[in-house]
């Protein structure tokens, strides 16, 4: 066989290989998608029951309820003011999971409409300080970011 086929053969391979390998990582990454839904799109178009999903919104102000166990949250999760999802959650909620604010919930949707969170993700406004800079003027701020980062090089 002759140089010219031999790479021919080898690049054909190669080729086949790559697509072989692309079609089996979305074969096996098929199951692990996780679909996010606004509370509108999920009233509107549901995802099947047991299905893992996204939930994004904001958390209904007035809507946080802690039951008896003292670990397990309710609350609703907005997208416009006419759809919010009731939410279930039961776990340690992020410091910064609060009325009012913005929430993804990773979960699933059951048969009665509730969304079962196994995690939230709370976000912050760009306007957030951490606790530990609250009060602290932006002169302070950088003097303590400093200390703190001295080591570090």
């Amino acid at each position: 066989m002759k140089a010219k086929h031999q790479r021919l053969v080898l690049v054909v391979l190669a080729l086949i290989a790559i697509v072989g390998a692309g079609l089996l990582a979305t074969y096996a990454l098929r199951n692990q998608a996780s679909y996010f839904y606004l509370p509108e799109q999920m009233l509107a178009d549901p995802p099947q029951v047991g299905q893992a999903v996204r939930l994004g919104g904001m958390v209904e102000r007035g809507s946080l309820k802690t039951d008896a166990d003292g670990v397990t949250l309710r609350f609703n999760v907005t997208g416009n003011e006419s759809s919010r999802v009731p939410v279930r959650f039961s776990g340690i909620a992020p410091d910064l999971f609060v009325e009012g604010s913005g929430v993804v919930a990773e979960g699933r949707l059951e048969a009665d409409g509730t969304f079962v969170a196994d995690n939230l993700l709370a976000k912050h406004d760009e306007n957030y300080v951490p606790k530990e800079l609250e009060g602290m003027t932006q002169q302070q701020a950088s003097r303590m970011a400093e200390e703190t980062t001295v080591g570090l090089e």
